[in-house]
C-alpha cells in the first residue's frame, strides 16, 4: 500500500533527499512537457481520469494521472490501472505496456487521505487469487512485458508497482524506498515478495527494515533500476526501449521470460524449472526459429539484429 508524501513526519536523513527533489521539480517538469503535450494532442489517449492510456503501435502507454496527489492511488485509479493493465494483456496486437507517472513523480504510494476518511467502507480482496491489490494490478503476473519510467517519488506501493515491471527506467533525481515504514503501512501489493527476488533478501531487508531513500545511482547499483537517464527522459527511454523490445519475435521473447518468472517464483526444483523450460521453448522452434535460422544463415538477418540493436 502507498502513502501520501505530503503527511510524513521525516527526519534530517529525508528531508535533504526532498529538498534536492524539490530543487529539480521545475526542471522535470519542463523537461516533461514536451512528451506530455504530445500525448494530450495525439488524439488516441484514453479519457480514464486518473489513469491515461494512448497506444503507439504495439505499444500500450499507460500514465497514472493524480499529479496534485504525487499520483497517490486511491481506490478508483487503482481500478482504472487494473483495467487498463488487464486490457494491455489480453490484446493480441500489443506487445509491450510503459507505465509512468503524469507530472514528474511515478507514483507515492496508496493515497492515505482516502485511507483516513473511508477506512470504515474500504474493502480490500483478501484472497490474492480472486480481485486485485490495493494498488489495483499489483497481484497480476502479466504474459507479456512492461517496463515502468520512475521519475521523481516511487515509494511505498509505488515503489510496489514499479516491481511489478520486467524493467525500470529511473531518472537521476528519482527517489525509490518503503516509506510507508514509519507509519505502520504494510507492504502488501508485493512489495516484500519481488523486491527480495529481484535484488537479493540482504539488500531488500535493509530497504524494507528503515525506510531509507534510495536514489537512482544505488538502485542501478542494486538491480532495482535497470538504466539510469537525465530528468526528464525516462518516459522516452521507456518507449524506446519497449518498442526494442517488441521488434524482436514475440514468442520466443516471452517463453524465455515467461520460464524465466517460473524459474524465480513457481519451480520446486532446478530439474523441474529445466523441464519448463524446456517444454515451452520447444514449440518455438518451428513457429519462429526456424524462420530466424533461415533468415540468419542467408545473411538478411546478419548485421540488423547484431551491431544495429540498441539493447
Amino acid at each position: 500500500m502507498a502513502l501520501t508524501l505530503g503527511r510524513m513526519s521525516i527526519d534530517n536523513g529525508f528531508r535533504r533527499v526532498i529538498h534536492h527533489t524539490c530543487f529539480n521539480s521545475m526542471k522535470r517538469q519542463r523537461l516533461y512537457s514536451t512528451v506530455l503535450k504530445e500525448e494530450r494532442n495525439s488524439g488516441n489517449s484514453g479519457t480514464g481520469g486518473t489513469v491515461v492510456s494512448e497506444r503507439r503501435g504495439a505499444v500500450m502507454v499507460i500514465g497514472i494521472n493524480r499529479p496534485e496527489a504525487r499520483n497517490a492511488v486511491n481506490q478508483e485509479t487503482a481500478q482504472r490501472l487494473t483495467e487498463e493493465l488487464t486490457a494491455f494483456d489480453q490484446d493480441n496486437s500489443l506487445d509491450v505496456a510503459v507505465l509512468y507517472g503524469v507530472g514528474g513523480n511515478f507514483c507515492a504510494g496508496f493515497d492515505l487521505k482516502e485511507l483516513a476518511q473511508s477506512s470504515g467502507s474500504l474493502k480490500l480482496e483478501q484472497d490474492v487469487c480472486r480481485g486485485p491489490g490495493p494498488m489495483g494490478p499489483s497481484r497480476m503476473r502479466l504474459s507479456k512485458p512492461l517496463i515502468a519510467a520512475v521519475s521523481g517519488y516511487a515509494v511505498a506501493g509505488g515503489l510496489e508497482l514499479a516491481l511489478l515491471a520486467d524493467l525500470r527506467v529511473v531518472e537521476e533525481s528519482s527517489i525509490m524506498g518503503v516509506f510507508c515504514r514509519r507509519f505502520g503501512v504494510p507492504l502488501i501489493d508485493g512489495g516484500t515478495v519481488r523486491l527480495p527476488q529481484l535484488i537479493g533478501l540482504s539488500r531488500a531487508l535493509d530497504l524494507i527494515l528503515t525506510g531509507r531513500p534510495v536514489k537512482a545511482q544505488e538502485a542501478l547499483t542494486f538491480g532495482l533500476a535497470n538504466r539510469v537517464v537525465p530528468d526528464g527522459q525516462a518516459l522516452q527511454v521507456a518507449l524506446e526501449l519497449a518498442e526494442q523490445v517488441g521488434a524482436f519475435p514475440q514468442l520466443c521473447l516471452r517463453a524465455d521470460r515467461n520460464s524465466a518468472y517460473h524459474s524465480v517464483f513457481d519451480s520446486s526444483s532446478f530439474t523441474q524449472a529445466m523441464q519448463y523450460e524446456f517444454d515451452h521453448g520447444l514449440p518455438v522452434i518451428p513457429a519462429e526459429a526456424v524462420t530466424g535460422a533461415t533468415k540468419f544463415s542467408s545473411g538478411s538477418g546478419r548485421g540488423g539484429t547484431f551491431s544495429k540493436s540498441k539493447l
